[in-house]
């Protein structure tokens, strides 16, 4: 997964741009406790598209070879793939938007248990393949993946016109992403059901509700092998 923060103006090839207003929802013990609206935030994800290549250099170099951008502007490059091992879901796989609805986007917040590659109970991630499933079958959900751990990612920094590369782990996990779904809903409240309801990894989870902006029909997953 390749992540474009706010600061980075330009948006990525084949990419989800999301919408400027942020909604988040936090669980307690798994029942959610609070929605409230979010200040945008210069480190808030502002774009996000999913590439198949070999490795994670091949990845930083994909980065890399991204048009010119002027000024500075950081591009998170995420390995993907649940640590429990829940199944990702394919754009291509499933049904396309539909007419009348509006995709959002739902993003698990990294924390200290996601960071460490802790795996959820068994039942958990049961609950989870299954809601997904269901999701799928429903037409609510369009695609989703885990995320590893920021350990095994890295950020590509450019300055002036150069890339600078770091490699994680990265401390701040606020706003960092350890999964997220794709889904179509009627409204923002309908949407806001759909998480209130998903059976996160552990019981206590801070999420955040994005629109993604049109088109929307655009392929989240595409070979870009270097």
């Amino acid at each position: 997964m390749v992540i474009g923060k706010a600061e980075a103006a330009a948006t990525l090839p084949d990419g989800v741009v999301l919408g400027p207003k942020r909604t988040r929802v936090t669980f307690s013990a798994g029942k959610p406790t609070a929605i409230e609206p979010m200040p945008p935030g210069k480190d808030a994800v502002a774009t996000f598209t999913v590439i198949d290549v070999a490795s994670k250099q091949d990845a930083i170099e994909w980065v890399k070879r991204l048009p010119h951008r002027n000024g500075d502007a950081e591009i998170e490059v995420r390995e993907g793939g649940c640590p429990g091992g829940v199944p990702s879901v394919n754009l291509s796989n499933v049904a396309r938007a539909a007419g009348d609805a509006t995709r959002f986007v739902v993003m698990l917040k990294a924390d200290p248990q996601t960071e460490t590659g802790r795996v959820a109970e068994e039942t958990r991630l049961r609950a989870m393949v299954k809601h997904n499933e269901a999701s799928i079958k429903a037409g609510v959900m369009l695609a989703g993946e885990g995320l590893q751990p920021s350990s095994r990612g890295a950020r590509v920094k450019f300055s002036g016109g150069k890339a600078i590369v770091i490699d994680g782990p990265f401390a701040e996990a606020k706003e960092l992403v350890a999964g997220f779904w794709l889904i179509q809903a009627t409204s923002k409240e309908e949407a806001l059901e759909w998480v209130k309801s998903y059976p996160f990894p552990f019981g206590d989870a801070e999420v955040e509700l994005r629109e993604a902006l049109p088109p929307s029909r655009s392929a989240l997953r595409r070979d870009r092998r270097a």
